[in-house]
């Protein structure tokens, strides 16, 4: 019986090809995804088949093969899998292919399965188009006494169908690529797009042949000799770890496939293997890569693979927030290939996987510390900064692990939240029933401020990460009655206020003449001078500035939506300790010795804030050697 049928392909919305170039695929590299996907489907099937009993013939060693003939322009994928009838050609590329856009969304909400709509032939095949302007089939269906068909259209509506010349089992799609798409005919260019998407597909893909050196004997002299032999270029790892029981894996099969994700990177500190198969599937590995202090955030590290297709490595969706500091793979067929990212914010299985991740992560972390809080201590430094992330972006993620989350201070001791608020309690409180945690964020310039907050056996923490400012906002939201403060914010005897204070040795006239010197003293803007008693052994004068107002400006710089206070101009606290020496020895000078005196004293204050800059430095360098 010869085939024979021209027609054409009904269509209830407007044209679909540009449909598909615009709506379905942003990128026109993905038709080799589709087609060798489609390709693995097909062969995948016939296994299926041959394994239940409903196909009795040989089934052969599974391949899918990509071609490209430069003289011809075109792009063949074959395969050895099921292939078709002249009548499944017509329901699957006639039909169900064409049946527009708006249905393929609405179909997709009830299908339990991507591939019954994207698997064999679906609307994936027509991406075809996008760099071919002929697209021809020649298939070869298992089923008994099949002939072989042959199909052929050029990108309109019209289609034909006639007897093929395919003599095997499978189906051939020979792409007949369009002048626009020439780029896809260089060999260079196709094996790159198979090792993006194909590099872990389920079914040997052969793209050619490649040179291999193979051991042949040996020479004289008894060594090895090498023979160049011509052999398959396969391109995929067929069984990728996340593929298989962790239990059969070791360490060094997790950090080697860790080396062929990220051939350049650091080794990973550890890693957690996902196996889920219920409310949804999802399976894969993620690795805590080390983040140190640099918050590059190393985004897009993470791959999507749906049945081992690699989708994307934009998870933003699927993965919450902070963990795009992971790297790794995730593979789950619940994850729609080429809906728009609208839809998938707003799938419901994105939402239970992004949940199971948090905590997924958060058990591990646990996990981690409980077993061996050393080890968790020594990488503390380079997950830090990626669970303070989580704990400010993730309330559930928070709820965790405040339990493993760890505060150090200037004395290299680290402490989990519950453990820090007992440590301080009693010496931290002020008269108002508030704890106070002390920080710098710079232990180096912030010295003398730490060392007077230590004479009073207060503890200091360090908090220099670029995430803290909002870390620190995050704790005193979360914590019962609780206030931190900057180190250098204000003098030691004024961070945490006590009932009991320091006497004055002034008289009020004295007072009020410091005042008056001090301010002449001043040139910079926005300084405001306040004569205090402290101890006669803290500084004669200390430059602050307030806690509230110094951290909207921090936040403000960082783009934290407090623009309003980094237009404000900087006010600083200038305190004068009435106690000091010093300012009974300014009281008792005359003149311009008075008001070198007292300008010496403001200068140090200022260098001790790394405030003393050009010609007001080398003023003070030369009154310093006056005074000599």
């Amino acid at each position: 019986m010869s085939i024979q049928e021209k027609g054409n392909i009904s269509i209830h919305t407007e044209n679909i090809f540009p449909i598909i170039k615009k709506f379905l695929y942003s990128d026109n590299e993905i038709f080799l995804r589709e087609l060798v996907s489609n390709a693995v489907d097909a062969v995948q099937k016939i296994k299926r088949l041959g394994s239940l009993g409903q196909f009795s013939g040989e089934v052969g060693q599974p391949l899918v093969q990509v071609a490209v003939d430069k003289d011809a322009k075109t792009i063949t994928i074959s395969d050895n899998g099921l292939g078709m009838t002249a009548e499944e050609i017509k329901k699957y590329i006639n039909q169900v292919a064409f049946s527009g856009a708006s249905e393929f969304v609405e179909k997709f909400k009830d299908a339990k399965d991507a591939n019954e709509i994207i698997g064999k032939f679906g609307l994936g095949f027509y991406s075809a188009f996008m760099v071919a302007d002929l697209v021809e089939i020649q298939t070869l269906s298992y089923q008994d006494d099949a002939e072989p068909a042959r199909w052929v259209c050029d990108g309109s509506t019209e289609f034909e169908i006639t007897e093929g010349t395919k003599t095997t089992r499978g189906t051939d799609i020979i792409l007949h690529v369009n002048k626009d798409s020439e780029e896809f005919l260089e060999e260079s260019k196709l094996q790159e797009i198979l090792n993006k998407y194909a590099k872990f597909l389920p079914v040997p893909i052969k793209f050619g042949t490649k040179t291999e050196s193979v051991e042949d004997g040996v020479d004289e002299e008894g060594k090895a000799k090498y023979n160049d032999v011509e052999v398959d270029n396969i391109i995929n790892t067929t069984n990728p770890i996340w593929t298989k029981a962790p239990a059969d894996l070791s360490d060094e099969d997790y950090l080697n496939f860790y080396r062929e994700l990220y051939p350049f990177s650091e080794e990973p500190l550890f890693w957690i293997h996902l196996n889920v198969d219920y409310p949804f599937n999802l399976t894969g590995v993620l690795y805590f890569p080390k983040l140190k202090n640099d918050f590059e955030m190393q985004r897009n590290k993470i791959k999507l693979y749906s049945r081992q297709v690699f989708i994307t490595d934009e998870v933003k969706d699927i993965v919450p927030e902070f963990l795009m500091l992971l790297h790794g793979v995730i593979d789950s067929p619940d994850i729609p290939l080429n809906v728009s990212r609208s839809f998938l914010q707003a799938d419901s299985n994105v939402k239970k996987i992004n949940n199971y991740i948090t905590k997924k992560v958060a058990d591990k972390l646990g996990e981690l510390f409980a077993k061996d809080r050393k080890a968790y201590e020594d990488k503390w430094k380079d997950i830090g900064l990626f669970v303070k992330y989580g704990m400010i972006s993730e309330e559930k993620f928070y709820d965790k692990a405040k339990d493993f989350a760890l505060v150090g201070n200037t004395k290299n001791e680290l402490f989990t939240l519950p453990e820090y608020k007992e440590k301080v309690t009693a010496l931290q409180t002020d008269k108002n029933g508030t704890l106070v945690y002390l920080y710098t964020n710079d232990a180096a310039k912030q010295d003398a401020f730490i060392q007077s907050a230590n004479k009073k056996d207060y503890d200091v923490l360090v908090l220099d990460s670029p995430i803290d400012n909002h870390f620190i906002n995050q704790l005193e939201q979360k914590l019962e009655k609780t206030s931190i403060k900057r180190v250098d914010s204000s003098v030691a005897d004024k961070l945490i206020e006590k009932d009991e204070q320091n006497e004055h040795v002034l008289t009020e006239d004295q007072v009020k003449e410091v005042t008056t010197i001090f301010e002449k003293a001043i040139t910079k803007p926005g300084m405001h001078v306040e004569i205090v008693a402290l101890h006669p052994e803290e500084l004669p004068v200390t430059i602050t500035m307030d806690e509230f107002m110094r951290r909207m400006k921090d936040m403000a710089a960082m783009g934290g939506g407090m623009g309003f206070y980094g237009q404000m101009p900087d006010n600083y606290k200038v305190a004068i300790n009435g106690n000091h020496k010093l300012v009974s020895k300014i009281l008792k000078a005359e003149g311009e010795e008075q008001s070198n005196l007292a300008k010496q004293a403001v200068d140090l204050a200022l260098l001790a804030q790394g405030m003393l800059t050009g010609a007001e430095l080398t003023a003070f360098v030369s009154r310093s050697v006056e005074l000599i």
